[in-house]
């Protein structure tokens, strides 16, 4: 019986925010790109919350635009509200996230996804990745139509072997009741892929009407609000915007859940997959903190075109009833009406360690894979993996160098080096504690940090470039001119100083040394500045932290420095690690099982200690000198 067949470039199996990301870059870069999904309607889906961004997924975000990714783009013409997220702390944790409505969002990423040249997307059920002498050859679908590519990249998400757990009710879907993949896992297994089974969950979709607002705390978003896109023109995104709130649980919630305990999937045994530390159920959030006597609760909109809000911070898989009686207790949900139950979902992943720094797979030539088939969670970190997952494909595809962005370089670097070299039970999330050089990596300068690799991969065109270098030339010159300008104690100056609760001046300092000032900023100093140049807000924002944290940074450069000296020291792939004597069993065990392309890379191995890295270092100054 004849199937169809068909060929093209690269194949992505997966039309979530990583397999968006890694069509969209492929397709961009001239490659015939095929992108699979279950349903043409979840395509970028927002299954969970209804956000984009957040502390540290924010960073992510803008760094995924610097390339030339699309997801801040979309949100930004698809928010409901937006907010940047720890002003009161110091610039290297500003995070911008924003509501998004979720229905847009989805349609306009398919929107964009469908009118890409070089881009077909097709709904059908992938079932199996051919392989042939360890390089993947395409893939095969259920109806066993094969199709034959360059190069595979799985983005499944939470689909594979999907189920979704409330109480007693187990039911075989994926995420929102959507067909779940129950296939595909057997073919990698038998391709000697390792799989994990994780699990994530999702609190339950209320109807507005039946909240009452007054018992709540209202959460506005940013009078001026700041775009995750750098090419965004920030007056388009000052608009009307539609507010969350804020209340929270309380004792007589704690009990109702703690009395059902034992109904709850997560403690009866019936769910078996790991669950994410950082985003614990609101039962997990009871039994681990049992001296806390509230928990907040975000009630957030699903968009513009529902009635439906989100319980953030109350994501459970307690039978329907439980729900029902728990969520009544909160203050202004007393009479809520549930539109769609919170669940637990399970489904198959990938351990992450079978992966080169590339997100290409050890074994199998030309196959890689993003999102939460790699053991992340989040919307944000799987559309960063999918990108660079993509791009890594095209690279090969194109016969070009990999592209791989180290720990220095960016907080994507930081999420891919985390998922390669460690150990992972859980699903990862990013957080900005994970980045040993926050400070150099920031939100608000990804742009500086990433563009001219975007521009030189083919991905960001030359308008985009030519304004970030002109945006390089116009804080260099203000910074030096801010240095080289001095200001005498005029009477103008001292009343300002004073005002502003500064130190007065006795003799003569620099612009730059008032900057400095803990008090002071760029901003407030326009004002006995009468000679500074117009600058963009991004621009000036640029100006103030590079003065006024110029030593920080120049001691985080150094250990920056120190940090590529590792990473400059590579490892043959195929380097026996058993002939290094005095190696501990437990390092040999795990570098030959992960191959590190560096020193730098092994120091951060799980069981590999600074003592093996000492003598591994030896090692291999004595044979580099015979």
């Amino acid at each position: 019986m004849p199937y169809l067949e068909e060929s093209y470039d690269i194949v992505v199996v997966g039309a979530g925010h990583a397999g968006c990301e890694a069509a969209l870059a492929c397709a961009r870069l001239g490659l015939e790109t095929i992108c699979f999904t279950v349903s043409i309607d979840s395509i970028a889906l927002m299954p969970c919350n209804p956000n984009i961004g957040g502390s540290s997924k924010g960073h992510l975000v803008r760094e995924l635009d610097a390339l030339g990714g699309e997801m801040g783009k979309n949100i930004d013409r698809t928010f409901i509200q937006s907010k940047m997220l720890n002003e009161s702390k110091g610039p290297a944790v500003h995070s911008l996230r924003a509501q998004a409505d979720k229905q847009e969002y989805s349609r306009r990423m398919r929107r964009t996804l469908e009118n890409t040249d070089h881009l077909t997307i097709r709904q059908a059920e992938v079932s199996e990745i051919v392989v042939e002498n360890e390089q993947i050859r395409g893939v095969k679908t259920c109806s066993g139509a094969m199709y034959h590519a360059k190069a595979v990249v799985l983005a499944t998400g939470t689909y594979l072997k999907a189920r979704c757990i409330y109480g007693e009710v187990s039911n075989a879907t994926g995420p929102g009741g959507l067909q779940a993949a129950g296939h595909l896992t057997d073919s990698l297994v038998e391709n000697g892929i390792e799989m994990f089974r994780f699990k994530t969950g999702t609190p339950a979709r209320v109807d507005r009407r039946s909240i009452d607002f007054t018992k709540m705390q209202e959460q506005t978003g940013d009078e001026q609000v700041t775009p995750f896109s750098f090419s965004t023109d920030p007056a388009s995104v000052q608009k009307e915007q539609v507010s969350c709130w804020l209340t929270y649980t309380n004792e007589e919630t704690h009990r109702i859940i703690r009395e059902n305990l034992d109904r709850s999937p997560l403690f009866s045994g019936t769910i078996e997959g790991t669950g994410p530390r950082y985003c614990p159920s609101i039962e997990d959030k009871v039994v681990k903190f049992p001296d806390k006597s509230r928990h907040q609760v975000f009630v957030e909109p699903e968009g513009l075109y529902t009635n439906e809000m989100y319980l953030a911070g109350m994501s459970s898989s307690l039978p329907e009833d439980v729900q029902y009686a728990m969520y009544r207790t909160v203050p202004g949900l007393e009479h809520v009406r549930i539109v769609r139950n919170a669940y637990a979902i399970e489904y198959d992943c990938i351990n992450s360690l079978q992966l080169k720094a590339t997100l290409e797979f050890k074994k199998i030539r030309g196959l890689f894979s993003g999102g939460q088939f790699n053991g992340s969670s989040g919307y944000e970190e799987a559309a960063v993996q999918g990108f660079m997952a993509g791009v890594n494909a095209a690279m090969m595809v194109l016969g070009r160098e990999p592209f791989v962005l180290d720990r220095s370089q960016a907080y994507i670097g930081v999420l891919i080096d985390d998922l390669v070299t460690k150990e992972n039970h859980e699903p990862y999330r990013m957080m900005t504690s994970r980045a040993e050089y926050r400070l150099l990596l920031r939100q608000d300068n990804a742009d500086l940090r990433l563009r001219a690799i975007g521009h030189e991969m083919g991905l960001v065109d030359d308008e985009a470039y030519g304004r970030v270098l002109r945006k390089e030339q116009e804080i260099a010159a203000e910074v030096e001119r801010l240095e080289r300008l001095h200001v005498g104690a005029s009477p103008q100056v001292q009343e300002f100083l004073e005002r502003h609760g500064s130190t007065l001046l006795k003799n003569g300092v620099t612009m730059a040394e008032l900057v400095r000032r803990p008090e002071l900023n760029y901003f407030l100093l326009a004002e006995i500045d009468p000679g500074r140049p117009e600058l963009s807000k991004d621009t000036a924002e640029q100006v103030d932290i590079n003065i006024k944290y110029d030593g920080y940074l120049r001691r985080q450069r150094q250990q920056v420095a120190q940090f590529k000296k590792l990473e400059g020291k590579k490892l043959a792939p195929d380097f026996d690690y058993s002939v290094v004597g005095s190696l501990r069993k437990e390092a040999v065990q795990k570098l030959n099982q992960l191959k590190p392309a560096s020193i730098g890379q092994a120091s951060r191995i799980s069981g590999v200690s600074p003592a093996d890295i000492s003598v591994l270092l030896v090692y291999l100054e004595r044979v580099r000198r015979g």
